[in-house]
């Protein structure tokens, strides 16, 4: 039996064994005890009802990607439990309801095969070909098998390439070559669980006879490769991922096979763009005695670059307020969607006649914006996702060079907005940051401490918390009198690589301290008071939240744990984990474990205290947060006497849920759960 800590043997540790019949008894008898008492509660059946109403409906927008003249969309409603792949023309997709040509009916292929298939995406051979490659997981999780599919003969390929069960990497080289990175047998995975020998695989070969591309190191992250198909600019490239902030690039020949290493910062993201080459800085770069900050996006002549040149274009240079929030390639643009204070807007660069040229994008100057380009080979059309906590998602067609915008889509709203307000305030943290949050809740609510308020954050890996559109938040939250708040606390990328790299490591606690400055700062503002307040976060956010209730339980009336990280002494050991040291650092370290250990949730909770009542929700199909880290918490808050309640969907990988009904259930129970402590 291993040590959870300093010399203590560690009862739980058998929970870990995810299918085994203890441990799957155990869940499903916490199950039974969870859904017993809370499927029970007054309005639950109503809530689960409503929630599934709104995620089969046929009025949501039908997300597309295009291929060929094509527009794909993947579905799940009410008759398609699984969903269908399908596809139609722009015209049609520019209907009310448009006419789609069913592609692949995954619920058809799960009973013909007697396989429990969830929808994992699909990769185009680019620019213009028929076959792609489908990726299908068993029940949710990151791993998935692979098979070749002709979108013209809508049909599997017979002999066609076949990957079995895998953490996957693969990619188009031409009709009749891959690249492909995948669990080639013994010493081939790195010790995070992910491929570190990637190949070129010949159509009519065996994979154990494919051509060896690159190795990493067991201690790496990952490998992968890919083919630039961009007419006039084809160039194959590896990148070996080191772990989750650095990496090395590589240009290859496909002659021989030879690689060029390409000369940028480890910890920077890099891309060839047709004849450029764009570089995005996660540190200060320094060459000779010119500096191009933290956080900025720089751009040069691909070919000049390798031959020596550091004569960069800056697109991108951030400020106190701003950050870069994404990156969307068209045929001929280059658009930089912003985010200024948390809230989002659009520049578009093109490169004419040897220089860069930069417009604002003309877009609504509310919520979140989201760009992504309809066809980077073909078309400098890109599609914009407009949305925001009280107004449905709205889908545009723009096109670079030209402000007028079409609206393809809109989603119906879902719950009555109009008693609701959004504004936004911030926090100080116990070293002095300003830590920015929104709060939505009716504008005629007293400032009276007594209603009900759900605090969401997250803080790591630099993923930033934008305003969102939710059904589910809306009707089973907002409508139930309760009060929203999303907190940018740091560890999340809201202002750029240093919002984020302020909490690594041996500074996590500072996005503990700041999400709980957010929650002091709602009560001192006379939103709730501890009772009524209640904290969520899901993954990362899992461990957020648990750090945060055994740090403050005074402050909490429920919490919600979902999909949690919380053995941070173990946690590099499961499944993942080991991805993540560069994040958290490594328990085996000493000294990072000295850090580690002091907010470690499964080794903070006590006995002695008094906690608020805790929901752990999870899945057993997860492959990426082991389902161990809720079972243990949960295993051991119980044996300490205090009070929880814990649920276990058997599929849906690190989603918590395979399809429409689970998620609703999910979320009913959650939202049950959270009403029923914070009225």
């Amino acid at each position: 039996m291993r040590e959870a800590d300093n010399g203590h043997l560690d009862p739980w540790l058998w929970l870990e064994d995810v299918d085994s019949d203890r441990a799957l008894g155990w869940v499903a008898e916490r199950n039974a005890e969870t859904e017993r008492e809370l499927t029970a509660l007054p309005g639950y059946a109503a809530l689960r009802t409503r929630l599934k109403t709104i995620l089969d409906s046929r009025d949501r927008i039908p997300y597309a990607g295009h291929h060929a003249g094509r527009f794909y969309n993947f579905w799940r409603d009410a008759d398609h439990e699984r969903g269908i792949w399908r596809r139609t023309t722009l015209d049609e997709y520019r209907k009310p309801a448009p006419a789609w040509e069913t592609v692949l009916d995954l619920d058809v292929l799960a009973r013909l095969e007697s396989e429990n298939w969830v929808w994992a995406g699909v990769t185009f051979l680019e620019p213009h070909g028929t076959r792609c490659l489908v990726s299908l997981s068993r029940g949710g999780g990151d791993a998935h098998v692979v098979r070749e599919f002709d979108v013209a003969t809508l049909s599997f390929v017979d002999g066609g390439f076949t990957l079995p069960e895998a953490k996957s990497s693969v990619g188009w080289i031409d009709a009749d070559t891959l690249f492909v990175a995948t669990d080639f047998g013994p010493d081939s995975m790195t010790e995070s669980g992910y491929p570190r020998i990637v190949k070129a695989w010949q159509r009519g070969t065996p994979l154990s006879e494919a051509t060896l591309v690159y190795a990493a190191r067991e201690d790496d992250l990952s490998v992968s490769a890919w083919h630039d198909p961009t007419p006039g600019h084809e160039r194959q490239f590896v990148l070996r991922q080191i772990d989750f902030y650095s990496s090395e690039l590589f240009l290859r020949d496909p002659a021989r096979g030879q690689l060029e290493p390409i000369d940028k910062p480890l910890d920077a993201n890099a891309f060839a763009l047709r004849d450029q080459f764009i570089v995005e800085l996660r540190s200060d770069w320094t060459l000779g005695d010119r500096t191009w900050p933290q956080g900025a996006l720089l751009a040069i002549g691909f070919d000049g670059f390798l031959e020596g040149s550091r004569d960069f274009d800056v697109l991108f240079e951030p400020t106190p307020a701003t950050s870069l929030d994404g990156i969307a390639a068209t045929r001929g643009a280059l658009f930089l969607t912003i985010l200024d204070n948390v809230k989002n807007r659009i520049i578009e660069w093109q490169h004419v006649d040897g220089r860069w040229q930069r417009r604002d994008v003309d877009a609504p100057g509310m919520g979140a914006l989201h760009v992504s380009a309809v066809d980077e080979y073909d078309s400098d059309q890109a599609f914009l996702t407009v949305t925001d906590f009280l107004t449905p998602s709205s889908l545009y067609l723009i096109e670079a060079g030209r402000d007028g915008r079409e609206l393809l889509k809109s989603m119906p709203a879902f719950f009555d907005a109009s008693p609701y307000a959004v504004s936004q305030f911030t926090a100080e943290s116990p070293d002095g940051t300003h830590v920015p949050y929104f709060v939505v809740m009716r504008k005629d609510a007293p400032l009276d401490g007594t209603h009900p308020t759900l605090l969401y954050g997250y803080g790591g890996f630099e993923v930033s918390l934008t305003p969102f559109y939710s059904g589910t938040t809306g009707e089973a939250w907002l409508a139930q009198g309760g009060v929203y708040v999303l907190a940018n606390i740091r560890g999340g990328g809201e202002f750029g690589p240093r919002w984020h790299q302020a909490a690594l490591k041996e500074n996590r606690q500072k996005a503990f301290d700041d999400f709980l400055a957010v929650a002091g700062d709602v009560i001192r503002r006379g939103i709730t008071t501890p009772p009524h307040l209640g904290i969520m976060g899901g993954s990362n956010g899992g461990l957020l939240v648990g750090a945060a209730l055994t740090q403050r339980p005074d402050l909490f009336g429920a919490v919600a744990c979902q999909v949690p990280l919380l053995d941070m002494r173990r946690y590099h050991e499961l499944l993942a984990g080991a991805s993540w040291i560069g994040e958290y650092g490594d328990p085996d370290d000493p000294d990072e474990w000295d850090y580690i250990a002091r907010y470690s949730p499964y080794h903070n909770v006590s006995p002695d205290k008094q906690y608020p009542r805790v929901l752990f929700t999870t899945s057993t199909r997860d492959d990426r947060v082991h389902p161990g880290h809720a079972r243990k918490m949960a295993a051991r808050m119980r044996d300490q006497g205090h009070d929880v309640l814990y649920w276990e969907n058997t599929e849906g990988g690190h989603a918590g849920a395979a399809n429409n009904e689970q998620t609703a259930t999910m979320w009913a129970l959650t939202y049950a759960f959270l009403l029923r402590k914070l009225k």
